[in-house]
């Protein structure tokens, strides 16, 4: 019976872990942890409708990022104005999460009429016909933390973006 062992030298072990890999991939795991709570509410409601999934556009996220990192100092929900499809959400307090966000814009479900093209009177379902507008492919979102305990800003962008007047979401 013979027993084998791997012998690494302690240089080559010392690297191994030292390796800016290493640092980086508690960031990156919780990146793709993110990505998963915003796309898995996304796709649900798209899934409902027999509607393709989106995928996560790293671009869309930087722009995301951005965006909601100018408005850490106020957390005024105001849209950005860029050239994307975009849903915004506020929330008190600190614990708001991705999932949440979505939630509610997909809530608007309630008042969308499929048969008139329209909202409800009186009420917002814009939020909702983004999220399931059959032509949009990719998305990108962030989260941030207000200053001063101002709240959770939440924006996600898609492109290419849906909203159009007239038009029927799917």
């Amino acid at each position: 019976m013979h027993a084998y062992f791997l012998i690494i030298p302690i240089p080559i072990l010392l690297l191994l872990t030292s390796t800016p890999y290493a640092a980086a991939a508690p960031s990156i795991r919780s990146d793709r942890i993110l990505q998963k709570q915003f796309l898995a509410p996304h796709n649900a409601a798209r899934y409902a409708l027999r509607l393709s999934p989106l995928v996560w556009d790293p671009k869309l996220a930087r722009y995301a990022q951005s965006y909601a990192n100018k408005r850490r100092g106020d957390c005024a929900l105001r849209h950005s104005g860029g050239p994307y499809g975009e849903n915004i959400f506020w929330g008190s307090g600190k614990d708001w999460t991705p999932a949440q966000a979505v939630a509610d814009w997909v809530s608007e479900r309630k008042w969308y009429s499929y048969w008139a093209n329209s909202c409800v009177e009186g009420e917002l379902c814009g939020h909702y016909t983004q999220i399931v507008w059959r032509s949009t492919r990719r998305i990108g979102c962030a989260r941030v933390t207000c200053n001063d305990g101002k709240g959770v800003f939440i924006t996600c962008n898609y492109d290419p973006p849906g909203n159009y007047i007239g038009m029927r979401p799917y």
